[in-house]
């Protein structure tokens, strides 16, 4: 599968693996990895050398790798840094999905670089990485309201309501992925933002 670089050359979601979680709020950036197959063929296949799933897509000629860590949330970063080490991808080519607690249900988000406002997978990933550098598809999951519901907010599953909001927020962001591929972030924004 052939394709020009665009400005992001591996793609990965977070979330944690195995039937028990398949369906909470903390796999929304697995969700995206999903729909982006679902959109653009391909499959993912496990590499144990990544501690993860993995696999590479064709967009509007684009060739992306998709990663999706096995390693659970807290150790994304091990899984992300092997794969960017063995393919020479620098941070700044890397874009992670993940569910975000500061934006409600259905909302979606896209930044370059920043803090990892207490998300683990971030947190690791940052870590790993050395740099904070890389860009975000923020999906938003609300807020439980108080932080000590944070963790079994992020590990149940939506109502059936939420989850059709989430799902049309990962749709949304599976849309303009071609532009910030084609690096018109701008574009991408408005589309998002607006």
């Amino acid at each position: 599968m052939q394709g020009q670089e665009g400005e992001f050359r591996l793609i990965v979601g977070l979330g944690n693996p195995g039937a028990k979680y398949e369906g909470t709020r903390h796999n929304a950036g697995f969700w995206f990895i999903e729909e982006l197959l679902r959109r653009h063929g391909g499959e993912l296949r496990l590499e144990k050398k990544f501690s993860g799933v993995t696999g590479r897509v064709n967009i509007d000629g684009y060739t992306c790798r998709l990663l999706e860590p096995t390693t659970f949330m807290n150790h994304s970063g091990n899984s992300i840094g092997a794969m960017a080490n063995y393919y020479n991808i620098p941070v700044q080519s890397i874009l992670v999905a993940h569910d975000e607690l500061d934006l409600p249900p259905g909302t979606v988000r896209i930044k370059r670089g920043g803090g990892h406002g207490g998300h683990k997978g971030l947190r690791h990933t940052q870590a790993t990485l050395g740099s904070a550098e890389f860009a975000r598809v923020r999906i938003g999951v609300g807020h439980p309201g108080h932080r000590d519901g944070v963790v079994s907010h992020v590990l149940s599953q939506p109502s059936k309501a939420e989850r059709r909001q989430l799902e049309v927020a990962v749709e949304e962001a599976a849309e303009v992925l071609p532009w910030l591929l084609a690096g018109d972030w701008d574009r991408a924004c408005r589309q998002l933002h607006g």
